[in-house]
């Protein structure tokens, strides 16, 4: 890929900025070049020179986002002092992007998976691999520390994590009620501490 300067390097990620947003609202097959175009004053050309097609430009968007998670995850190992904390921050980086009237973005993209270029589906599936493996680790810590309890398998139980939290947005989601989420987290952090 060749280097490019500043200022293209700003639109190109002012481009991921305005079709991850679209994308979160909208999934993926219900936005365009010119959407994004429209929005950034540009033509749909340009855009087509920092992301020559959709299946690219979802790509980008992808690897972006599981990039973002996974600093944020880092942020909770370092930062948070035991599993169940480290928990309860993971459950509220999904309830922040409902407060921001959004989707989690792998959650969006797995409702249309089907219909996903096939680099877009492995990055979708990456994306939800390294959230799960997360999980499993974070849970056999919280069972030796004791502020975790679970029965099951911690691989099993980190799909159910992930599983409910997904799917709680999706509910939420229709009723544009934040709330949904969090009766259904809070009962997940329920059943799992001690």
């Amino acid at each position: 890929m060749p280097v490019r300067n500043r200022k293209e390097s700003g639109t190109a990620e002012r481009v991921l900025d305005i079709a991850e947003r679209l994308m979160q609202i909208r999934g993926f097959n219900n936005f365009s070049y010119a959407d994004i175009a429209t929005e950034l004053g540009i033509t749909k050309a340009s855009l087509h020179y920092h992301y020559p097609g959709k299946a690219e430009l979802g790509q980008a968007l992808i690897t972006r986002y599981t990039r973002r998670f996974s600093e944020a995850l880092a942020d909770i190992d370092r930062d948070a002092p035991d599993a169940r904390a480290k928990l309860e921050a993971y459950v509220d980086l999904y309830a922040g992007v409902l407060r921001n009237e959004r989707m989690c973005m792998c959650g969006i993209l797995a409702a249309e998976y089907p219909t996903l270029p096939d680099a877009m589906q492995s990055e979708v599936i990456g994306f939800f691999d390294e959230n799960q493996r997360w999980l499993a680790e974070l849970l056999k810590a919280g069972d030796a520390d004791g502020t975790l309890k679970f029965t099951g398998r911690p691989e099993d139980v980190a799909q159910g994590i992930l599983s409910t939290l997904e799917g709680a947005m999706l509910v939420a989601r229709p009723y544009g009620d934040l709330a949904r989420f969090a009766a259904a987290a809070g009962q997940l952090m329920a059943g799992l501490t001690t």
